[in-house]
């Protein structure tokens, strides 16, 4: 059964009904959600210049002590530093760097000498490369006041937010499109279950749905099986005993050119769904944003449905 990739007529008018619905929530709610990180991220930065004695005191003490400042400290400096520019600049271990940014802990299994030699020449790096615009109270060598703190905090917190805008913004429309579903399905009398505890597409009642929830899959063509997160899992309320629940993935886009780059992914999820459950497998995807004809067309070359977010009610042509 096809609902949306056999007919492409349709895909031109929805496209452009598609990127107006995000370009109007972006417009209107992207700002709040970037600004509620922010502040979020500037007590964070305020948290690592107290813990350096506002960046006096840059140490393999402090660093120890606070691996999670590791990003706001690159983002001290002038200019700022990347992480891998900092493993080079720096010359330290690369699983370092990725434990402490990732993890915000310290590879447990590193030798402590090789550790704390690693971390000198991060705090040594640090301190040679603040940005003095910011701190200003580096070249003064006194203290800085209140105002001159939130104001360095900020600064440092814009740029840690510039580097994963992107991602701040997916992940609130991720979620704002899972409201709207379970808002459509919960009208229609279905039950959410919560994921976790236990909770497997297997032991889903018709009638309810769920968020996030692993799908045991082959890997390639051996038996290991490896568990991919599918946003959305439903079980309609009509369906026989050892039926799939319909899988959904919900995406979004701010721009045509990364949904290209990123199509390939649902391609691989199909693929893996259908090695292990067989070809009537249900995934679809649930859109919202610049998804052009290419990426559809692509999708549907794969055998991949979607529904529209402006218009969810195709959702019940999937038998929900």
């Amino acid at each position: 059964m096809a609902v949306n990739k056999n007919k492409p007529h349709r895909w031109k008018e929805d496209i452009a009904q598609s990127v107006d619905m995000y370009n109007n929530w972006f417009i209107h709610f992207a700002p709040n959600a970037y600004r509620t990180t922010r502040i979020q991220t500037t007590k964070n930065v305020e948290a690592t210049l107290k813990a350096t004695n506002n960046l006096t005191d840059v140490s393999v003490a402090s660093l120890k002590s606070n691996p999670s400042a590791l990003p706001s400290l690159r983002m001290s400096t002038c200019p700022p530093i990347a992480v891998d520019r900092l493993i080079g600049l720096a010359g330290v271990s690369k699983n370092l760097v990725k434990v402490m940014e990732k993890d915000s802990r310290l590879p447990p299994r590193m030798p402590q000498h090789e550790l704390e030699a690693d971390l000198a020449k991060i705090a040594k790096t640090i301190e040679q490369m603040a940005d003095p615009d910011i701190f200003v109270w580096l070249e003064r060598g006194d203290n800085p006041c209140e105002r001159e703190l939130y104001r360095a905090a900020t600064i440092v917190a814009d740029r840690l937010c510039g580097a994963v805008a992107n991602p701040i913004i997916r992940n609130a429309q991720e979620q704002r499109q899972l409201t709207v579903m379970s808002q459509w399905l919960s009208a229609l009398g279905y039950e959410y279950l919560p994921s976790g505890k236990g909770l497997t597409y297997q032991k889903m009642r018709p009638g309810t749905f769920s968020f996030r929830l692993n799908i045991p899959v082959k890997q390639d063509n051996t038996s290991k099986t490896v568990n991919i997160p599918v946003d959305a899992v439903v079980m309609p309320k009509i369906t026989q005993a050892g039926n799939l629940p319909l899988l959904i993935e919900a995406k979004s886009a701010g721009d045509f050119t990364n949904v290209n780059k990123r199509r390939k992914e649902e391609a691989t999820k199909m693929n893996q769904l259908r090695r292990t459950y067989g070809q009537d497998v249900q995934f679809i995807l649930f859109l919202c944003g610049y998804f052009d004809s290419g990426y559809l067309g692509y999708g549907a070359a794969e055998g991949i449905d979607w529904v529209w977010e402006h218009r969810i009610n195709d959702l019940g042509e999937f038998g929900l």
